[in-house]
């Protein structure tokens, strides 16, 4: 890594020789009415350069060499307009606004819209959606909400807000799908930095990758992947909210960045921090309180031992749109979190009290983006981070505790303490996992003409890990192991464009290395009958290579046809190697990766506009062919353990299904959305086909927005937003036949939340208040194992941004 960190810099200080700054251009596109115009056409004629504007009419061109130029603006059915303007070192950001009259009158026939570049990444092949941020970052949504409307995607979730997140994408989940933050892994980071914590105002655009992941996020990602985009555009702006709801969350956030003109000299900086007690109410099931004899007694009880807190921010100085780099930063990023422990895996008649986790972390980052290096078509990205990464698990009372939030009593009605001086079997804790963690993801590509591109990538991920419990004695820490993983991911990817760009096609390979080193302190007896303590080290060296292509042919202009597949290798993380205390896992040194072979087969049917309708319908056909498919055990017992959980290779299957999405909009005050996954996952377990448990195999979503222009003030906005969610039954452990008695108390019953909500953008347009009522009729609501999540709650948030000053 040192070799490689040395080339780059030198690279970095030869290019920076000659420095020059750029200018900007941004804007809005309207019709003489000032209604937006989406997917209009802006060009600069001299450069050869244009943009579509977005949802809102907007565009921003960066990069635009100082001197005067001409900006053609247009769009069907509407006249074409030019202006020209002049970038100087005094004036580097220009705002260039348009107003276009419509020149032909009932237009009857579909006219066919430009693609966005969320709609470019969509019809590349592979089985992507590309999320806007822009309407959630104002609105009272976390991100994991946003990703939750998501067709396909189902976020797997352990209680309120901080609580444990896995995510599912047809039918795969948990490790077998990678999150990033701009192609970086978030375990990297820590869990004190997570989607939980990082609010939609400091985040660009989401790419969820379903089955088949391009090169460029090289890693072992069986199931898909998830790429959180941040914000990278170089206009000065900033953003400040804060939000305030039921059960006494409080969510804030404040990101910012300032360019210097002339020099190009960047800083930005993001701050947020969230808390909640998380005290919503819970019933059925294992909610009782044990009386005298023994009788339990259901009730409705509010959470106690539950609450949440998460801090941090990033920070990062560097230069932007020069000669010598599009985007060089180096930054620190800090995190930590305090999370109540208020249960094990599964919620049991006896709650944990005193039992909680603290998390924090320190990293710094090295940023180089710059196209263009050297020769035109040559692309370099660095992405770099190292740190270090801690999290304690301080469990000292012996005292055991009901849902009312006291001491339990026994069968005579005396107060009780656990034998084993813990809330969760295994005794005391004030275990402490330290951490040196390193992930640098470097990518080079070259565009050798219109059709032909080539680009190599490379990510590697380490983690020095060492263990230590205050509650135990010297020589039993002294005997405390200690735990390495390193990782690396090698692709080389080529892309095509034929037949006038009707044909893309992306064929790509993958190498997957991972080394684990367990040492273990150990006494032996020397040739004198001595004992003397030596290291036992078990390493094992693993390696793997994989493949995949994507390719989307584009029948007639906006109805594209979709296939990719991919031979795809997912390594055991660290977690499921050596266990984690803090998240009830027991360490399985002997769980072997898994692989499948992903297949999807998709339409993509839009953007097409009838007059003032727009519409977009896609749908996507997948197979997933698992072989030691990791999760957790496949229980067909009543007895299963409700504290601890452990990763196994539950054995080979399939995944199938079909997924199914159709966004509709009218005149731009009107929208719709609404999206549909079904699916069955089977795997074959000691012999035995069977549907894998705790899955739900059948979920819709959908959604209505409207906005009001106007409201009491005038250049106001008022936006409407309703928002249903369904899940249907699914069981968390296997049938054991259909005559057995039992079994309903591990279903997971059929579930639809209802959230609505409004947001208000005042006249300047910098500042924004918004409302929610989440699951407005206050349905149960389950996820992971049967925890119940929360009822109905109500969020106020205020929003403040100045894109401009």
């Amino acid at each position: 890594m040192k070799n490689l960190l040395t080339s780059f810099l030198l690279i970095v200080c030869i290019s920076a020789q000659g420095q020059e700054a750029y200018g900007t251009i941004s804007g809005a596109i309207n019709d003489d009415a000032e209604n937006p115009l989406p997917f209009a056409n802006v060009v600069i004629a001299s450069l050869n350069r244009g943009v579509l504007t977005d949802d809102n009419g907007k565009y921003f061109i960066d990069k635009v060499p100082l001197g005067k130029h001409e900006i053609l603006v247009s769009f069907i059915g509407y006249g074409t307009r030019t202006k020209v303007i002049e970038i100087n070192d005094s004036d580097t950001n220009l705002k260039v606004d348009f107003l276009l009259k419509e020149t032909i009158e009932n237009l009857d026939e579909v006219t066919v819209q430009g693609k966005t570049k969320e709609t470019q990444i969509e019809t590349k092949g592979f089985a992507v959606n590309a999320i806007k941020t822009e309407e959630a970052s104002l609105r009272n949504i976390q991100t994991n909400e946003l990703l939750n409307t998501t067709v396909g995607v189902k976020i797997r979730q352990n209680g309120g807000l901080g609580s444990d997140v896995t995510y599912s994408l047809n039918g795969l989940s948990g490790n077998s799908v990678r999150i990033f933050i701009d192609g970086i892994p978030i375990s990297t980071y820590g869990n004190s930095f997570n989607l939980n914590s990082i609010p939609p105002s400091m985040i660009k655009n989401i790419e969820v990758y379903k089955g088949v992941v391009p090169g460029h996020l090289a890693d072992d990602a069986l199931g898909g992947a998830i790429n959180i985009v941040l914000h990278n555009d170089a206009k000065t702006n900033f953003n400040a909210s804060v939000s305030y709801g039921s059960f006494n969350t409080l969510q804030t956030s404040v990101n910012g960045l300032y360019r210097f003109k002339k020099s190009g000299f960047t800083v930005k900086a993001s701050l947020f921090h969230n808390y909640s007690d998380n005290d919503y109410k819970v019933s059925g099931r294992s909610v009782v309180v044990t009386g005298l004899g023994g009788v339990q007694t259901p009730i409705t009880a509010r959470r106690f031992n539950d609450a949440y807190r998460s801090t941090g921010g990033m920070a990062q100085i560097g230069y932007t749109d020069v000669k010598w780099a599009d985007q060089f930063f180096i930054g620190l990023t800090g995190s930590d979190d305090y999370k109540e422990v208020q249960h094990g895996a599964f919620m049991t008649i006896t709650p944990y009290k005193g039992r909680f986790l603290e998390s924090d972390a320190l990293l710094g980052s090295l940023n180089y983006h710059k196209e263009d290096l050297f020769t035109k078509g040559l692309d370099v990205s660095v992405h770099g981070l190292y740190g270090k990464r801690n999290r304690t698990v301080n469990d000292t009372v012996s005292w055991a505790y009901s849902w009312t939030g006291e001491r339990a009593v026994d069968f005579r009605g005396n107060e009780y303490q656990y034998t084993w001086g813990s809330q969760q079997e295994g005794g005391p804790t004030l275990a402490k996992i330290k951490r040196n963690v390193a992930s640098i993801r470097t990518g080079i590509s070259y565009t050798i003409n219109d059709n032909h591109k080539v680009s190599a990538n490379h990510v590697y991920s380490g983690i020095d890990r060492e263990d230590s419990d205050a509650l135990r004695s010297v020589l039993e820490n002294t005997f405390l192991g200690t735990r390495d993983l390193d990782k690396n991911i090698y692709s080389l990817t080529y892309e095509l464009t034929a037949f006038e760009k009707k044909l893309k096609a992306s064929l790509f390979g993958k190498h997957y290395q991972q080394k684990t080193t367990s040492i273990d302190p150990a006494i032996e007896t020397d040739v004198d009958g001595n004992d003397i303590v030596i290291d036992e080290i078990v390493s094992s060296n693993k390696n793997y290579d994989g493949y995949g292509f994507a390719a989307s042919y584009a029948i007639i202009p906006n109805i594209t046809l979709l296939t990719s597949a991919e031979k795809a290798i997912r390594l055991p993380n660290e977690t499921e190697v050596f266990g984690n205390d803090g998240d009830n896992v027991v360490a399985n040194s002997s769980i072997n990766p898994e692989s499948s072979n992903n297949y999807n087969l998709g339409f993509r049917f839009g953007n097409f506009k009838i007059k003032k309708h727009n519409f977009t319908v896609s749908t996507n056909v997948f197979t997933r062919n698992i072989k030691d498919r990791i999760g957790l055990p496949i229980e067909t017992s009543l007895n299963v353990d409700d504290e601890l959980i452990v990763y196994v290779n539950q054995g080979s299957g399939t995944s199938k299904g079909i997924d199914a999405q159709l966004n509709y909009s009218y005149n731009n005050n009107f929208g719709l959305n609404f999206n549909v996954s079904r699916f069955n996952l089977k795997i074959v377990n000691q012999g035995i086909e069977i549907d894998v448990p705790n899955t739900p195999f059948f979920t819709m979503n959908g959604g209505l927005r409207y906005s009001f222009k106007n409201v009491v003030q005038k250049e106001s906005q008022l936006h409407l937003f309703y928002n249903v969610y369904f899940t249907d039954e699914f069981s968390f452990l296997t049938a054991q036949g259909t005559n057995t008695v039992g079994n309903e108390f591990f279903e997971v019953p059929q579930q639809i939340a209802q959230d609505f909500g409004l947001s208000y953008t005042f006249p300047n347009k910098r500042f924004v208040m918004s409302f929610d009522i989440k699951n407005i009729f206050d349905e149960p609501v389950y996820d992971n194992l049967s925890v119940q999540k929360p009822g109905r709650a109500f969020y106020l948030k205020l929003n403040y941004a100045i894109h401009k000053f």
